[in-house]
């Protein structure tokens, strides 16, 4: 499991706001970006709405979707082609794991979050660069990485709540000024063979599953296999035997079994629906538990078993129904194939051990304005407008949310 809950109390991280260290790592970011994720060249459409709100002196938040681990970096190229600094939220566990790493995010403009409960000073942070237009807000507003290129998650509405208040607070300053959204999309296109791609890995992962490598069979053959594998792992682990039926139903019992039960003990109620918000929740509710420094050792065990089992949750949420199967964009893509291989080793192994080559296509979005009224009641405008751009620029159907499952009783 990938370390996401820090247990120790949150120190924010702020913005720094120093320029040179900034163009400095630019002039370093392709070769790292090639060496680290295979990325070997990016293409930029729509590049002029994004200069022309700048130009305007407009403030602006920027949100891509979130489908690789290297999207917070790329986001380097963007800032070479506009040329612009721009600032961007980063998951305080981030600048947790390694100090290399904490010290290039900050240097590059990212500024902590705390996703585990309310963070004041991140989103007065957030607001003030917005309202301020000092400089670009990066936000991905699906908030994880969800490994699916041909999909969109769940918006998180910390993007409604920034631009609204900013935009209120530069209105205040100047009825004329302007905040903006800007939509964005990173298309990743696999360069090379995709079977060189995760042969490799499919037979590491079989023959750590299954004792022995199928590679006789078709690579979508073994691909559903081993998920079903995973699969049946959790439901044999949370419901006592592996279960029978369609792939989706199975999942979604699985995760209401397992998550409900904490739900109703730490949030007073069974849920359904969105996953990743459910396990938001869930962590907010726990961890500062953990912190408070009353928990005997074994509640303290207990506690880190609920939140893996809430990460491994959410990750089962992420493999998006028939993503080899359906044929929405024509075919089966290569694409496809890598990100789920690259998903279930991931899931099995809290790694991945082979990086394909890619390329990136920005695609940036006309800008959406943002009102300075409250939110209305019910559904947000703003955040079905982003969404709605998004899925365009993806080229892509929508897919969320997840049907509705009710609460087990």
């Amino acid at each position: 499991m990938h370390r996401v809950v820090v247990d120790e109390p949150y120190q924010f991280v702020p913005p720094y706001r120093g320029k040179w260290l900034s163009w400095l790592f630019r002039l370093w970011l392709k070769p790292w970006l090639r060496k680290s994720y295979g990325i070997i060249g990016c293409s930029f459409e729509g590049i002029e709405h994004l200069r022309n709100s700048i130009a305007a002196g407009h403030g602006i938040l920027l949100c891509p979707n979130h489908s690789r681990d290297s999207d917070p970096m790329l986001m380097g190229m963007l800032c070479r082609k506009v040329p612009t600094h721009v600032f961007s939220l980063a998951s305080w566990h981030l600048f947790k794991q390694d100090p290399i790493e904490s010290f290039v995010i900050r240097r590059l403009g990212g500024f902590s979050i705390y996703r585990e409960g309310l963070d004041r000073q991140a989103l007065d942070a957030a607001v003030q660069i917005v309202a301020t237009a000092e400089r670009p807000l990066i936000i991905f507003p699906e908030g994880v990485i969800t490994r699916a290129n041909d999909r969109l998650g769940s918006l998180m509405d910390g993007v409604s709540f920034i631009a609204r208040v900013a935009a209120k607070k530069r209105a205040e300053k100047d009825p004329a000024a302007k905040v903006v959204v800007h939509p964005m999309a990173l298309r990743y296109q696999l360069v090379g063979d995709v079977e060189a791609s995760v042969k490799p890995i499919l037979t590491a992962l079989e023959k750590r599953t299954f004792y022995k490598a199928h590679e006789h069979e078709p690579i979508q053959n073994r691909i559903r296999r081993l998920a079903l594998a995973v699969l049946a792992s959790r439901e044999v682990e949370i419901l006592g035997d592996s279960q029978q039926g369609a792939i989706r139903p199975r999942i979604f019992r699985l995760l209401n079994e397992l998550l409900q039960p904490y739900e109703r003990r730490w949030l007073g109620r069974a849920k359904k629906g969105d996953v990743v918000s459910r396990v938001k929740d869930l962590r907010a509710a726990i961890v500062p538990e953990l912190l408070s420094g009353t928990l005997q050792e074994h509640e303290r065990a207990e506690r880190w078993r609920v939140l893996t089992d809430c990460y491994y949750a959410q990750a089962l949420s992420m493999y998006p129904e028939d993503y080899l199967d359906d044929g929405d964009r024509g075919t089966v893509t290569p694409e496809r194939i890598v990100e789920t291989v690259h998903r279930l080793e991931e899931d099995l192994t809290d790694k991945v051990t082979v990086r394909p080559e890619w390329r990136v296509h920005f695609r940036i979005g006309e800008a959406i304005e943002v009102e300075t009224g409250r939110k209305p009641r019910g559904e947000d405008p703003l955040m079905t407008e982003l969404r709605r751009r998004m899925l365009g620029l993806l080229e892509i159907q929508d897919w969320w949310p997840p049907e509705p499952v009710e609460p087990v009783e």
